[in-house]
């Protein structure tokens, strides 16, 4: 890391964990908090994603709240194996991500603390859930709209971002033949006819262009650019090396032009592009209250989703680009909306203007900072660097930022 980089890093580190510590305990069942301020449940996706930095962090206390949270989850598993979408409530379900990415965050719990049977019965339970999601049976699993993390988006059919964890959770625990048929899945180009020939099965690869697509299901697709989901085909070696390197010059150009067009403030990407506007067939009257273009899911900087993208950026093989990145998320992290503090760790920013525009104090922001600077002091990514099959490697490559 650069000298005038280690300072900043060190007191947005330091401040992360803070954050981390006094989300630890909430109100429900004394489980984490999603945030600071605004929301004390404890949420199943943002805490398994914040999992990376917490396990990266190798603090006891986190990692003690952490179990307590898987162990939480398996005890409030359906009888056919789903997780729910708040850790105590049995009763809150319909996410299509929370079920992988408990998967997920077990298996790097498992990595870490060397208990290799940890919640295993409630693992394979879950694992069961995920293959009846599959329509086609083949591994590739489906959703509905609004189901993932997205909660203001439709995502239909088969998206990106849900297939990538199931992907790695495949890997993970060692189902390498089904990962293998789904990376085979996931690699078939998307339909672009007006039928589909009964022989011919939907991908996410798109023609031409070196990111994949945020979902698709028979002839229909969707073409916008999802940031998370294309991070996590990088970090889970589901692109290849060519791919992945092909994908972030791909992004940084594209973002360079949004900022020339005024569409982009700061120097992260934003989570979606190009942002749905009113005149665009996918737009939903909802978006005009919450999803206005560049903010929220349309479009809006999301520092969790920046975190991955700056260890993404480093398994392509582009560590300077990696460490400019993290500056710029180390300075994104510091602005808040309701509170006068050094590091806000605000949940969303406006693409346009960098304003944050959600709650403070956000634990998957400061998990995922956390994440980020640990894996570039350490020059590669914590908990996915398992061997990819068949060979398969993404390499150091040439640092062309």
């Amino acid at each position: 890391m650069q000298k005038a980089l280690y300072t900043p890093v060190e007191e947005a580190k330091k401040a992360a964990l803070e954050v981390l510590l006094n989300n630890a305990r909430g109100p429900c069942h004394s489980l984490p908090r999603t945030a600071g301020w605004g929301y004390p449940e404890p949420y199943t996706r943002d805490l398994m994603i914040s999992s990376l930095g917490i396990l990266a962090s190798g603090n006891e206390q986190l990692i003690d709240s952490l179990r307590r949270v898987l162990e939480t989850l398996a005890k409030n598993q359906s009888v056919h194996g789903h997780m729910p979408s708040v850790v105590h409530d049995p009763e809150d379900r319909g996410a299509s991500d929370s079920t992988p990415l408990f998967l997920l965050a077990l298996a790097f719990f498992r990595q870490v603390t060397g208990e290799n049977d940890f919640l295993d019965e409630a693992a394979q339970r879950a694992f069961t859930w995920m293959e009846y999601q599959s329509p086609s049976d083949r591994v590739m699993v489906a959703q509905l709209p609004t189901s993932d993390w997205r909660d203001e988006q439709w995502v239909l059919g088969y998206g990106l971002f849900v297939n990538t964890i199931v992907y790695a959770s495949l890997r993970l625990f060692g189902y390498d033949e089904r990962a293998l048929l789904l990376r085979r899945l996931m690699s078939r180009f998307v339909i672009k006819k007006e039928a589909q020939n009964r022989h011919v099965h939907e991908g996410l690869v798109m023609p031409n262009k070196p990111y994949y697509a945020m979902w698709s299901y028979k002839i229909y697709r969707s073409e916008r650019f999802d940031l998370l989901g294309n991070s996590l085909a990088i970090l889970t070696g589901i692109a290849t090396s060519s791919r992945a390197k092909s994908l972030v010059r791909w992004i940084e150009n594209e973002c360079e032009d949004l900022r020339k067009r005024g569409d982009l403030a700061v120097h992260l990407p934003p989570c979606l592009f190009p942002y749905i506007t009113p005149s665009d067939p996918d737009w939903l009257p909802r978006y005009k209250r919450y999803n206005l273009p560049g903010e929220y899911h349309n479009g809006g900087i999301w520092p969790f989703i920046g975190g991955l993208y700056v260890v993404t950026a480093l398994v392509a093989g582009y560590p300077r680009l990696a460490e400019k990145k993290l500056a710029a998320l180390t300075e994104l992290i510091r602005h808040s909306r309701h509170r006068n503090m050094t590091f806000g760790f605000n949940e969303w920013i406006r693409a346009q203007d960098g304003t944050p525009r959600g709650q403070d104090w956000q634990t998957w922001s400061a998990a995922m900072y956390l994440y980020a600077a640990i894996c570039i002091e350490k020059g590669r990514s914590l908990f996915f660097d398992r061997p990819m099959p068949q060979g398969q490697s993404h390499g150091a490559g040439m640092d062309l930022f």
